[in-house]
């Protein structure tokens, strides 16, 4: 089903030898691989279907809605809890193990797959031209020879692979308003965040000539609680992160002032997550590859989060969803699905709570789903879920909340909680000169 792969070569030739793949193996995609890369095909047991295109709107949907359940009349094929857990051992993540094995409470759902993943066909387009056309370069660090689609559609490496989640297709510019929660001793605090995304690589128009090594602007504001309310961040996000760093500036409502973050990037801590969260674990991996080697494990059928429409349903309340040590298990949906599995080793030089990382990367989407997290004595300490939908209007696949859990002390991070707030804006009026430091002082007044 997939050939055996090896350890990456971190030598720059090697990347230029393993990136580009011929034009026999790139007339697959669209044939029996998907446009995207992934295995067209069904399961030989008939357990995850054929890829047939992605999920149409359910009737009586209109842009701006908290997006309808297609598949709301789907049952329960079975639930994984703390008395069967070692039936399904091989299907489940460490980390999501460990959860099973320490709540009694705690469950999956697990529901019939449905492979509801889809992409504007310009992006179809692109990945095609970049299957033939992209190399990794500066030691995977860049990428040249890719824009807008996914740049590796039939990966060789690790590196690749992750690469291929940083560019997946996430819609050209975004307002939104969600709220993000921390769950400390089992009490959660919120704060909503107004947000505005502007991508750079993956926008209708763009070409190689035109990226500039930038990859997108990201700005939010702090609407509540009161005591941070008007606090705001910008980030100028580059594609090649050790070529040109991250750039970073928060603004504080007391004293009126913009200041230069000196990092937010690898194991920085992300501001107002109480140390949960380092700024890497944003969308469960962004920024520069550099500081750990990549392996491409190869793929496996795995339970994961899947069409998480419910949890993401307008009206349901915020306490309903976040518990005091996991999500709303009867509000999440996990399906049996193909991931690529990539696992990243801290280099030698470097620091990181994360000395190696196992991501579960959606066929489909290159979304990652899951990750399990292991400290430098190679213990499990922590894990990532991210559950996806498709937003139909772009469309896209993505998720619309993401969980980061301690499992050292029980604490857990929400990042996503939207049914209370206005849908996001995929059509939003923006441009880089709002990501600015002075459009954020603007703001500010």
């Amino acid at each position: 089903m997939f050939r055996k792969l090896g350890f990456l070569v971190l030598a720059a030739c090697a990347f230029q030898v393993q990136a580009k793949v011929d034009a026999t193996q790139a007339a697959r995609l669209g044939q029996d691989l998907t446009p995207l890369g992934a295995e067209r095909a069904d399961n030989a047991a008939g357990s995850i279907p054929a890829w047939t295109g992605g999920v149409q709107p359910p009737a009586g949907y209109t842009p701006g809605m908290h997006h309808p359940d297609p598949f709301a009349a789907d049952p329960v094929l079975y639930k994984v809890d703390q008395s069967n857990v070692s039936q399904y051992a091989a299907l489940l993540p460490e980390g999501q193990r460990a959860l099973l094995e320490r709540y009694p409470d705690y469950y999956l759902r697990v529901f019939p797959s449905r492979r509801s993943a889809s992409a504007p066909q310009r992006i179809y387009d692109a990945t095609r031209a970049n299957a033939v056309n992209a190399e990794l370069i500066a030691n995977g660090n860049g990428i040249k020879g890719a824009f807008a689609g996914i740049p590796f559609p039939i990966p060789q490496d690790g590196m690749e692979a992750i690469w291929n989640h940083v560019l997946h297709y996430k819609g050209d510019q975004t307002h939104f308003v969600n709220n993000q929660a921390v769950v400390i001793n089992g009490r959660a605090s919120f704060i909503k965040r107004d947000r505005h995304i502007f991508y750079v690589y993956n926008r209708e128009g763009m070409d190689e000539q035109g990226l500039d090594n930038t990859l997108l602007y990201y700005k939010y504001r702090v609407t509540a609680p009161a005591k941070l309310s008007g606090t705001a961040l910008v980030v100028q996000d580059p594609m090649d992160q050790v070529l040109s760093i991250r750039k970073a500036w928060r603004y504080s409502p007391d004293d009126r002032r913009v200041r230069r973050l000196p990092s937010l990037a690898y194991d920085s801590l992300q501001p107002d997550t109480s140390g949960l969260a380092t700024a890497d674990v944003v969308d469960s991996f962004n920024g520069a590859p550099d500081r750990y080697e990549w392996k491409l494990v190869g793929k496996r059928e795995m339970l994961m989060p899947y069409n998480s429409y419910a949890v993401h349903q307008q009206g349901i309340a915020y306490g309903e969803i976040v518990g005091p040590r996991t999500l709303n298990p009867e509000l999440l949906r996990y399906e049996l699905h193909r991931v690529w599995i990539v696992e990243a080793s801290l280099r030698k030089g470097f620091s990181h709570p994360y000395d190696k990382r196992r991501f579960y990367i959606d066929e489909d989407s290159w979304q990652i789903l899951a990750v399990d997290l292991f400290d430098e004595d190679n213990e499990l300490i922590g894990l990532q879920e991210s559950h996806p939908i498709s937003y139909y209007e772009v469309p896209m696949f993505a998720s619309t909340l993401e969980t980061l859990y301690h499992l050292e002390d029980g604490n857990y991070f929400v990042d996503g909680l939207d049914n209370n707030e206005q849908m996001y804006d995929f059509g939003a009026r923006l441009s880089p000169r709002d990501f600015s430091p002075a459009a954020l002082r603007r703001g500010g007044n």
